[in-house]
């Protein structure tokens, strides 16, 4: 099967067509005859050999896909079912393998192709937001990034559930994107102080939740924003892992700081993600909640996507398309 290989991993790393053996269902696996497959940071860092491989994962990059299952091997879902999965890695080919604990049905009205950019930022802002950061319905929710893959969803999700969201973002385009997505506030980070805005906009207050893919100088100021027993989540730390903090207001505000990784949890654990995903957010998926689509490069235009999401600039998601 045709499949995408990195040579060279490293700054200088290339994304290079060529061929691999079709991969065969274990136990409880699907296999799927890939549609498209969504771009994740963590394919670029994978590449740059900055993020490895969990054990028993593929080496081949890819994290989700969309579909069809071309077999089914134990795991009792149909053949031929359209469907969109989290993936531990290899949804850079004609065919992965999935777990079935995380694959789920393309909801009505989301294209096959489109639905490749559903999998990795539901799962993420799910479990982070609802999970980690314990988000109750009268609460309000700030969102880091809001136009990102993750972002762009998190805002959808929280928004049609009923809560208050603000979101961060980096131009006066990407926050009229994020207020379409159902954001009450959104905040150009580049001329406006997020902490301020959002004491403002609560009344002095704080938020309850923050979900936080930056890190460094955010971390100080995220603190800073949140309300009394507030949760901050950190999904990645793209601004640096290390900063100089005054822990004073953690304490007096009874906060609590979390940072969480996805891709090596259990499938028991995914199991139960996909299983509140398919209660809770699929059946709003298609009409109040869809996938944000940046571009779409032909698998064979790897290279070229990637260098696209290095740059910056895209809202939601970049896809390879088969």
């Amino acid at each position: 099967m045709k499949v995408i290989h990195v040579e060279n991993p490293g700054p200088d790393y290339r994304l290079v067509p060529g061929e691999a053996p079709m991969p065969q269902p274990g136990a409880g696996e699907v296999l799927i005859r890939v549609a498209a497959a969504g771009l994740n940071n963590a394919d670029l860092l994978q590449a740059r050999g900055r993020y490895p491989v969990p054990p028993g994962a593929p080496e081949l990059l890819g994290m989700e896909v969309s579909g069809t299952i071309a077999n089914a091997g134990d795991s009792g879902l149909a053949v031929g079912a359209q469907v969109c999965a989290l993936l531990p890695g290899g949804g850079y080919g004609e065919y992965a393998l999935a777990h079935e604990s995380c694959v789920l049905p393309v909801p009505r009205g989301v294209d096959l192709v489109a639905a490749a950019g559903l999998p990795e930022a539901v799962f993420t802002a799910w479990t982070n937001i609802r999970d980690t950061g314990r988000l109750r319905g009268h609460e309000t929710l700030l969102v880091h990034g809001g136009t990102s893959g993750i972002g762009s969803i998190a805002i959808q999700i929280f928004a049609a559930r009923g809560n208050r969201v603000f979101a961060t973002a980096g131009s006066a385009a990407k926050c009229a994107a994020c207020l379409g997505f159902g954001a009450a506030r959104a905040i150009d980070y580049r001329t406006e102080d997020f902490v301020a805005v959002v004491k403002e906009e609560t009344g002095g207050v704080g938020v309850n939740v923050i979900l936080d893919m930056v890190g460094g100088r955010y971390i100080q100021r995220n603190i800073e924003a949140a309300g009394l027993w507030g949760r901050i989540v950190n999904i990645a730390y793209q601004d640096g892992t290390r900063a100089e903090v005054n822990f004073a207001p953690v304490l007096v505000k009874r906060l609590t700081l979390a940072a969480t990784t996805l891709r090596g949890r259990s499938w028991e654990e995914k199991r139960a993600i996909r299983d509140a995903l398919a209660r809770e957010v699929w059946p709003l998926v298609g009409s109040r909640i869809k996938p944000v689509i940046d571009r779409v490069f032909p698998l064979a235009e790897a290279q070229q996507a990637h260098a696209a999401m290095a740059q910056g600039g895209h809202i939601g998601k970049i896809l390879l398309s088969l």
